[in-house]
């Protein structure tokens, strides 16, 4: 097989991957980079000829320049086509790494698309709701919990506000009549006083009986 079909391959044959066209590219760098190096040397090598022979051998000297001109054209072809390969190497790499990126995210899609196949947006809109609804119930359950017990509040306030306003206005009543102290607030007598009292009592009854009497004997015998 030529060159050519070693480089370009057979008419038909399926077109190489990036990948291997990336590969094949480096080869080619890397045996036109040893190109270039054997060349270099063969431009000095003729240079040190002309230099020793160009007072000695005029002839070979310019025979020696003429081959090194050779060898810079031929130079200056390889830096031609290490540049034309450097940059198809560049941009199918910069191909590569797209079809790469592309191809990964197309996968992705392809997985949220799945993901999203198992998935209803309506339920997933009654999930959330029924989420919201659950969090409310909680709120609520979590305030009554929190807030305290209230006391008394089957006590009519209406109620309370007019026993109020009847023990004020008692209290000024007994403030505009000048009201002295209940029976209840009398002080206590002591029972043996009453007692002493009852006794001298019955003995004044008794005496004034007997004064009675001797009175009216006295007023018999007149």
């Amino acid at each position: 097989m030529s060159f050519f079909g070693k480089m370009f391959g057979k008419k038909g044959e399926a077109a190489p991957t990036t990948g291997e066209a990336i590969q094949k590219l480096r080869e080619t760098e890397n045996m036109l980079i040893k190109k270039q190096e054997f060349l270099e040397s063969k431009i000095e090598a003729e240079l040190d000829i002309a230099r020793k022979n160009g007072t000695k051998n005029k002839r070979v000297a310019i025979q020696a320049l003429k081959r090194k001109k050779k060898y810079e054209k031929q130079l200056q072809q390889i830096d031609g086509t290490l540049s034309t390969i450097e940059m198809q190497r560049e941009a199918l790499e910069s191909a590569n790494t797209n079809t790469a990126v592309l191809q990964t995210m197309k996968n992705a899609a392809d997985a949220l698309k799945a993901a999203h196949n198992h998935m209803d947006v309506d339920q997933i809109h009654d999930m959330m709701d029924d989420i919201a609804e659950q969090q409310n119930i909680a709120t609520e359950i979590s305030d009554a919990i929190s807030n305290p017990v209230p006391f008394g509040q089957d006590v009519d306030e209406d109620e309370l506000e007019k026993e109020l306003e009847e023990l004020e206005q008692e209290e000024l009543d007994k403030e505009l009549l000048g009201v002295g102290p209940s029976a209840t607030e009398l002080p206590e007598v002591p029972s043996d006083e009453i007692k002493e009292k009852a006794k001298e009592k019955k003995k004044a009854t008794a005496a004034d009986a007997d004064d009675k009497d001797l009175k009216e004997l006295m007023a018999w015998a007149e």
